[in-house]
């Protein structure tokens, strides 16, 4: 093919939509978006200091002290920079090992967490096509397992999927706050894990 026969072109960028890849969503649904990831990160936040509090209030028995010393401050650590999947297996595990817990439905709110960051993966990495009529999308999504993500995203999914994670979050707190302590980093109720004593 000699060059005469290609046919080359460019995009005209002042020709694209204004607020182009996002011109076709409302900014209200943008501004939903936005606020279910923000509280998907604060979930992470809430994990961390829940592991953090459920070690720190653990009971050791006077020969392990030193090796639950070292290996906490790499668990810390990992609590910081974790995603939201990785924290739900270390919090669970935490709870289970913690003489303390009052927790009974672990497992269940471990299990509830992933489900929720399969969820987010999808917001935050989905390339969102146009909405349909009612203002609802399809984001591009295919997780590693190769699945397509296929169920419509609007407005009020959004409401409902940040409504749940607020309760996985009070559930958390929950967690930690129901033995006692007060949780990490909050002025409520119950006795600080880091008092000075």
């Amino acid at each position: 093919m000699s060059d005469d026969e290609i046919k080359r072109s460019v995009i005209d960028r002042d020709r694209l939509p204004e607020m182009f890849p996002t011109h076709g969503h409302s900014p209200q649904f943008w501004e939903q978006l936005g606020r279910t990831i923000a509280t998907f990160g604060f979930l992470e936040e809430v994990l961390g200091k829940a592991i953090f509090a459920f070690t720190a209030t653990r009971e050791y028995a006077p020969e392990e002290i030193d090796a639950a010393f070292q290996a906490w401050l790499p668990q810390l650590d990992r609590a910081l920079t974790d995603q939201l999947w990785h924290l739900s297996e270390t919090f669970g595990k935490v709870v289970r090992e913690n003489q303390s817990a009052t927790t009974q439905n672990v497992s269940e709110l471990v299990d509830d967490i992933k489900k929720a960051a399969a969820i987010r993966n999808v917001l935050c990495h989905g390339s969102w096509r146009l909405p349909n009529k009612s203002g609802a999308s399809i984001p591009f999504f295919i997780n590693r397992k190769k699945e397509k993500f296929d169920t419509e995203i609007d407005v009020e999914y959004l409401n409902q999927l940040d409504a749940h994670v607020l309760c996985l979050i009070c559930s958390v707190i929950n967690s930690v706050t129901h033995m006692g302590w007060q949780f990490p980093g909050g002025a409520g109720p119950g006795r600080p894990i880091m008092d000075g004593r």
